[in-house]
């Protein structure tokens, strides 16, 4: 069966401390493994929204590997391009929660089968059919043969006409907003979608304004859909239109601001990629860019409310009845 989606990236499980303030230097406590990476919670939210989701990625053949696997095959994610090395162990992110939301992260991912990516791992089969590429900027950051694979992705997704969704994660651990802004052009340049922080547009980007960013963009491909995340406050979709050309100009940048919900935060790990996989599903569905983004909003929302970097990933029902259930917060003041 053709995919709808297709993404690849670092396969990680999640140990995590049990309380707030334990710092990850003393001995206390852990709850885990749970299965993470940024990319497949994106996969494990999309399926659970009805979407055909396929991942590439690599896994060491021990509990943990199949720990994520497993996960993967409850939630019907297609995996036939994990791979599994037996020379490498599997992924770990330690993580540990500060009172004052921030977190404390110690990866084993580089030297681990999460960080043994290369453009051998992808398989052509993969790509028949297929209706859109989700590409995670943290992935390509993690060496030049991820980015390597980034790009071979790239070029096979484009052969067959699909949509390319482009979030740039930055990692600036991982890789330099200079050295971004060139190794992301590719990809920046090949979006149909493309989903930003307000931050990252700005470090990406050649002006100093989100919408004069957003105006180059759309000098070059009209057709882009960009949506700027704000965290809890929401996102802001920007879109041209030629209901608000300027003689002179031409059609100006659109903005229209979403609305977010209120939830009681108990995870906040993964909030971005379901975010993600909410957008792109309802998207390539039919739906406007502006309802798949409220429908986006509200898998963010419901991503933070559970312990567990997947366990807040919710099916379509669920969300639809969260929506009906809870009115938006007031429009967020939006200021370009």
């Amino acid at each position: 069966m053709a995919l709808d989606i297709l993404t690849f990236g670092e396969a990680l499980v999640e140990v995590m401390r049990t309380d707030v303030d334990q710092p990850l230097d003393q001995p206390a406590l852990f709850t885990g493994p749970y299965p993470s990476g940024a990319p497949f919670i994106f996969a494990v939210q999309a399926a659970r929204l009805g979407a055909q989701v396929g991942t590439v990625g690599a896994v060491g053949q021990d509990a943990f590997g199949k720990c994520l696997l497993d996960q993967l095959k409850t939630d019907k994610v297609d995996t036939r391009g994990i791979h599994v090395l037996p020379d490498y162990t599997t992924g770990v992110a330690f993580v540990g929660y500060k009172g004052d939301g921030s977190r404390e992260f110690v990866f084993h991912a580089r030297h681990a089968a999460a960080g043994q990516l290369s453009p051998q791992m992808l398989d052509k089969e993969l790509f028949k059919g297929l209706k859109c590429l989700h590409i995670m900027g943290s992935t390509l950051s993690l060496h030049q043969q991820a980015l390597d694979l980034g790009l071979r992705a790239l070029e096979l997704a484009q052969d067959v006409g699909a949509k390319i969704s482009f979030d740039p994660n930055l990692r600036r651990q991982l890789m330099s907003p200079d050295r971004a802004r060139y190794a992301f052009a590719p990809f920046m340049e090949a979006a149909d979608v493309l989903m930003p922080s307000e931050e990252e547009l700005l470090l990406l980007g050649d002006a100093y304004h989100v919408e004069a960013v957003v105006q180059d963009l759309l000098e070059d491909k009209p057709e882009l859909v960009v949506v700027v995340t704000k965290g809890a406050e929401g996102c802001v979709v920007m879109t041209q239109s030629d209901e608000y050309s300027i003689p002179g100009i031409g059609p100006m940048v659109t903005v229209d601001p979403i609305n977010t919900y209120d939830v009681t935060e108990v995870d906040p790990t993964g909030a971005g990629d379901c975010f993600d996989a909410g957008f792109l599903t309802r998207w390539l569905a039919g739906d406007s860019p502006s309802d798949a983004a409220q429908f986006a909003n509200a898998c963010g929302a419901l991503a933070v409310t559970a312990k567990g970097p997947m366990a807040g990933a919710r099916t379509l029902a669920e969300v639809q009845a969260f929506m009906r259930d809870n009115k938006p917060k007031e429009d967020p003041e939006y200021e370009p």
